[in-house]
């Protein structure tokens, strides 16, 4: 049955070790491939601080939270990932969790804010114009990141991952056409997503470029400090434009504007087989109601 002409709600997922992680309206599931070839799937409620304080679910505050809650199921589904396909013996805690969390924004403000803003005292014997040094310290932020999604993107284990990342898609879009979740309707699709995380990352380094160009040129404590307060602003920002580039996908001026996240898709995407395309969708299957189920 198709069910294209009505709205779908929106689900997200996150590519994870032999696996596949997806968010629904009220359950997240984690499928997996078992080395000995079966599909394990892990399926849970999504408990959202945005349920308890509605608040939460205002434009721009739900980009924050919907961002550091989407930083811990990843992290959650990593981990479960790793244990069931073989490469972990144990699961995190949520203490464990919370910590490689802590961890893992202290090394990103460290090589995507610190490194940046420091290497521009270099720039002073070309320029003191702080708009230029903003500007500058933009481009090498952008840089930095364009060069790591390379770096990472030619290890082989990586490769795999993103394989999963471009199946998490192609079920997607799957889905949002109204399609049976079978794999000769999904292998059809593209492996680009302008929804994708990816997406949201470049936003995010344009408009921390945009803004940044305007705060003047403090000392390099105040900077960093002024970078790291406005990074949930920013995000809240990108998120909201990452939600209305989903509903108007189809719409150039969308299309053109999500054009640089759509090409870096290219290199954090692969072209799944069909046996990774199976464990994305029974990912997705997961998280669907139950009325949807019957319509597969």
């Amino acid at each position: 049955m198709n069910n294209s002409c009505c709205k779908k709600p929106n689900v997200g997922g996150q590519a994870v070790i032999e696996g596949v992680m997806m968010r629904g309206v009220d359950k997240v599931a984690v499928a997996v491939r078992k080395p000995d070839g079966e599909i394990a799937v892990d399926v849970n409620p999504v408990n959202s601080i945005r349920d308890k304080y509605p608040i939460l679910k205002k434009p721009l505050l739900r980009g924050v939270i919907a961002l550091f809650e989407s930083l811990y199921d990843g992290m959650k589904a990593l981990a479960y990932s790793a244990q069931i396909s073989g490469d972990e013996d144990e699961q995190l805690s949520d203490r464990e969790m919370v910590l490689t969390i802590i961890t893992s924004v202290a090394l990103a403000i460290g090589l995507f804010i610190i490194i940046p803003t420091w290497s521009m005292r270099f720039m002073h014997s070309l320029t003191n114009d702080p708009m230029l040094l903003n500007l500058a310290e933009g481009v090498l932020r952008m840089i930095i990141f364009l060069a790591y999604i390379a770096g990472i993107s030619s290890m082989e284990e990586i490769q795999r991952v993103f394989q999963y990342h471009g199946a998490e898609h192609k079920t997607i879009y799957t889905y949002e056409a109204g399609l049976p979740l079978v794999v000769e309707n999904v292998r059809p699709f593209s492996t680009l997503h302008p929804r994708c995380g990816t997406n949201f990352l470049m936003i995010v380094m344009l408009i921390s470029m945009f803004i940044f160009t305007f705060l003047g040129w403090p000392n390099l404590v105040e900077r960093i400090a002024s970078r790291i307060i406005l990074m949930p602003v920013i995000a809240g920002v990108s998120y909201e434009l990452i939600r209305f580039a989903g509903a108007h996908a189809d719409n150039k001026l969308v299309h053109y504007a999500i054009m640089p996240g759509l090409l870096l898709q290219k290199l954090t995407t692969r072209q799944p087989d069909d046996s990774q395309i199976e464990v994305a969708i029974a990912s997705l299957k997961a998280v669907l109601p139950e009325e949807e189920l019957t319509e597969q």
